[in-house]
């Protein structure tokens, strides 16, 4: 009897669950609302920070520390054989003067040394860069010079280092190895701005401009002449040796600079040398001794001519004596204002040289 009873309820219970439904698979969730996703707006670029300062020989923003700085002048070979130069695209003022023998030599004025890595090569002084280096208030970088140079050197006082007759100074200067397998002993003599901050640093000189001192030169963005004539190629002859050229750059607001037949070019930096302001002074000039050594004379007034952004203009310069920079004016007697940038200046004999542009 019992036997039967769990047989039927074994019986019962399969009947229920067979009574049951089935399951079914589970229901799709309810989709979520969707949206693209957007690229994050990109965070606005910073604008450069702009130097509170104004470069003296430029026009240019600085630091304002380097405002007063004295600069500093360096004698740079220009011979053929010495090319390329090392440093001189980035000076702020380029003056180009003869030599003896219808060559030329460059003087490098350079606000700050500090970005400069190696310039030369170096070569000796004369009466007339010395007295262009007093006009700018410079500690003057040289390697030897002529006797009247150096009794002018001494008898000035002028800052200077000096890598023929040197001191301690001397240990700025190096041999560059490559140079003087290539282009030979004398075309080898170099620096840098780093050896010429770290000598400065000794406090051998002062640094900076006294109280009293002003640089009169002033800039504006645009120095383009509005009248005077079309100069987009200029060509200065300063001798049979040598011819400048300049060809004005519309891109860049500047002249590029040619010589030798051939693109001007920093061997330091890789720049083609170029120039917002580019400056032709008259003046006279004789020839000294059996040697052809010149004196060239920087103090006094004479004629000129300006070019700047493609257009040409006649100028005056003028300077009072040796310990003073040069003053531009106009034909009308206004002070020349010239473009924001750096400088070429030309110091000719327009009975030996001779400029043409067109």
């Amino acid at each position: 009897m019992k036997k039967r009873a769990l047989a039927l309820c074994l019986a019962l219970l399969l009947i229920l669950a067979g009574c049951g439904k089935k399951a079914g698979p589970e229901p799709e969730p309810e989709p979520e609302d969707t949206y693209p996703v957007l690229p994050a707006e990109p965070e606005p670029e910073p604008e450069p920070e702009v130097p509170a300062g104004t470069n003296p020989l430029t026009g240019l923003p600085m630091e304002p520390e380097q405002e007063r700085l004295r600069p500093i002048a360096v004698m740079l070979n220009n011979l053929k054989a010495a090319q390329p130069q090392l440093g001189i695209s980035q000076a702020d003022i380029i003056y180009e003067v003869p030599v003896e023998g219808g060559i030329t030599r460059m003087l490098g004025v350079y606000q700050t040394v500090e970005d400069v890595e190696i310039l030369g090569s170096i070569r000796s002084a004369r009466p007339y860069f010395v007295e262009l280096a007093l006009g700018h208030d410079a500690i003057y970088v040289h390697a030897g010079g002529s006797q009247e140079a150096y009794s002018d050197l001494y008898s000035w006082k002028v800052d200077h280092m000096d890598g023929v007759r040197g001191g301690g100074d001397a240990k700025i200067f190096w041999r560059d190895q490559e140079r003087r397998r290539n282009n030979g002993y004398e075309h080898s003599l170099i620096t840098s701005g780093e050896k010429i901050l770290d000598y400065l640093s000794t406090a051998k000189f002062s640094t900076e401009h006294n109280a009293a001192w002003s640089y009169p030169q002033t800039f504006t963005e645009d120095g383009t002449p509005s009248g005077g004539e079309a100069a987009q190629k200029v060509q200065l002859r300063f001798s049979a040796y040598k011819t400048a050229v300049f060809d004005y750059d519309a891109g860049s607001g500047k002249y590029l600079v040619s010589q030798y037949g051939k693109e001007h070019v920093d061997g330091s930096t890789g720049n083609q040398v170029s120039a917002t302001n580019v400056l032709v002074l008259e003046t006279s000039t004789a020839v000294l001794d059996s040697e052809g050594r010149l004196r060239v004379k920087t103090t006094g007034e004479g004629s000129g001519t300006f070019f700047c952004g493609g257009r040409a203009e006649a100028i005056h310069w003028s300077r009072e004596d040796r310990n003073s920079p040069f003053a531009y004016t106009l034909e009308n007697g206004a002070p020349l204002p010239l473009g924001q940038g750096n400088s070429y200046v030309c110091i000719i004999s327009p009975k030996t040289s001779t400029l043409q542009y067109e």
